[in-house]
């Protein structure tokens, strides 16, 4: 030992007594659960407890030579000379206060770099994110793929558990981690599960008098809860923010991204179209509102057409009115948008999902502007997160809708169908949009029906069953015959041929 080395410091003579298989187990042990045992303990109790943990270190050192081999000796004076190679991450310099705040006490190593020389566990390569473009070619379940990996990463802790291995010749114990793979559904099932799982909401009623007659102005609307998980809708916001990207750096088509300068509250929100370019008011050039027949904008971005599809596919919008066009309101605090009826350049039904904050929409067919922002209203829907609301028959058509100033961050999807007279020169119908087939109920019927009935189900039909057989042979043994009664009916017959009998004898 050079000069320049600290002394070791000195053994516990009450360690002397025990096997290096005993104090391997206890260093191992000890070490876990040193977070659990220093809690609420003072300064010194903890250091006190440090000093004994690290005490077996020292022991096992002296038998480091007697207990390994000349091969794992070699290993041990390369990497930490006087130390085993199991105890590596036992024997570092950190104090039990720092395991407080997450040290792994050396029983499951730590995943990542590092030098030390200990068995680590293994970390699949990650995964890469699919791009965009790669949607457009997949199926409906793109979205279910990304949600079960949102899911795994959530519950990665809940489907692992620790396996303790004892090495009955050398006394090694060893600790790690097994990951537990959770059986999964087919495809088809588990889609099944989420649509018929979807909540609607459909008996709106809101009645108001328009030209001279009570009418209900709600008939027709629609609120779908439950189409898109929180990890879908965190995609979906993601990929808004890289098309809002795209559109500042003048990446996409001119009249695609819109963002007009603030010039009073609640005026201004960022806009995206796709399929058609929409003209809310007349414009500088005279052009009324409406679908602009010679303005080109950017095609419909795959994702959102993943979304379409899954619409049609659930039964949120029907097959005969599948979206050609949507259009996207980036809302900051304090947006808003006025009282108005889409314009009929546009087929009905139509629908809007909402994402990122919850918020007010108005109905009437006289919604009032009592401020910037602010308006008033006979009927309002509350929009939860991730739902969709349809606008179809007087929703749509009678009732006028508006959007108050929202509280927070909020952006919206509308998506639409043109009227086939109003689309743009050059349109071309998107081909994976054509012959969308809606699931079936039927078929989600005979899926229930054929499935096979829980073991529990099965247990108490066998119980009924035997209790049935206990009671029907009891009744047999104490059964006494009694001679069957003529029916009173029999005997005295019908009451009108007894009124045909009367009137032939008088």
């Amino acid at each position: 030992m050079s000069d320049d080395q600290p002394e070791p410091r000195p053994r516990d003579p009450s360690l002397r007594n025990y096997k290096p298989s005993e104090l391997r187990i206890a260093s191992e042990f000890l070490s876990t659960w040193a977070p659990f045992l220093s809690r609420d303990l003072c300064q010194h109790c903890t250091q006190t407890l440090s000093d004994r943990i690290r005490s077996l270190d020292l022991e096992l050192d002296s038998h480091a030579e007697q207990e390994h081999s000349e091969e794992n000796s070699n290993i041990e004076n390369s990497n930490s000379p006087g130390m085993s190679e199991d105890h590596d991450d036992n024997c570092d310099n950190n104090s039990i206060g720092s395991w407080k705040d997450g040290w792994n006490g050396g029983s499951e190593p730590v995943v990542g770099p590092s030098t030390s020389s200990s068995p680590q566990l293994e970390t699949p390569p990650n995964q890469q994110k699919k791009s965009w473009a790669d949607m457009e070619e997949e199926e409906e379940d793109e979205f279910e793929e990304e949600e079960e990996e949102g899911e795994e990463e959530e519950e990665d802790s809940k489907t692992s558990k620790r396996v303790v291995d004892l090495n009955a010749a050398t006394g090694e114990l060893r600790i790690s981690k097994v990951v537990v793979e959770k059986p999964k559904l087919p495809r088809e099932q588990r889609e099944f599960i989420r649509f018929t799982n979807l909540q609607r909401k459909k008996d709106f009623i809101c009645l108001e008098r328009v030209k001279g007659k009570f009418v209900n102005i709600l008939d027709g609307l629609e609120l779908h809860t439950g189409v898109f998980s929180a990890v879908e809708q965190k995609r979906i916001v993601d990929h808004v923010y890289q098309l809002q990207e795209m559109g500042v750096k003048g990446e996409l088509k001119e009249r695609t991204y819109s963002a007009p300068s603030k010039w009073m509250k609640g005026k201004g929100r960022v806009t995206l179209q796709f399929g058609c370019c929409y003209n809310y008011a007349i414009d500088k050039n005279g052009n009324p509102p409406g679908i602009l027949p010679d303005e080109l904008v950017d095609p419909i971005p795959p994702l959102f057409k993943v979304i379409i599809r899954r619409l049609v596919r659930w039964h949120v919008l029907p097959p005969t009115c599948v979206p050609d066009s949507c259009i996207v309101n980036i809302y900051e605090e304090g947006d808003c948008i006025p009282p108005h009826i889409d314009n009929h350049d546009f087929m009905r039904p139509f629908c809007t999902v909402s994402f990122l904050s919850e918020c007010d929409i108005l109905f009437g067919s006289n919604l009032k502007i009592v401020g910037a922002g602010e308006f008033v209203g006979p009927y309002s829907i509350r929009l939860p997160l991730g739902s969709v609301l349809v606008l179809n028959g007087n929703g749509a058509d009678v009732a006028k809708h508006c959007v108050p100033a929202v509280p927070s961050k909020r952006i919206s999807i509308t998506f639409r169908r043109m009227d086939e007279s109003k689309r743009p020169t050059g349109f071309v119908p998107e081909p994976d949009l054509q012959g969308i087939q809606p699931l079936s109920y039927e078929e989600d019927k005979a899926q229930k029906l054929n499935a096979p009935k829980p073991e529990y189900h099965m247990k108490k039909q066998s119980v009924r069953r035997a209790v049935n057989m206990e009671a029907r042979g009891s009744a047999e043994r104490s059964y006494t015959h009694i001679e069957p009664r003529e029916p009173t009916w029999s005997r005295r017959g019908p009451a009108n041929r007894r009124r045909v009998g009367l009137n032939l004898s008088s």
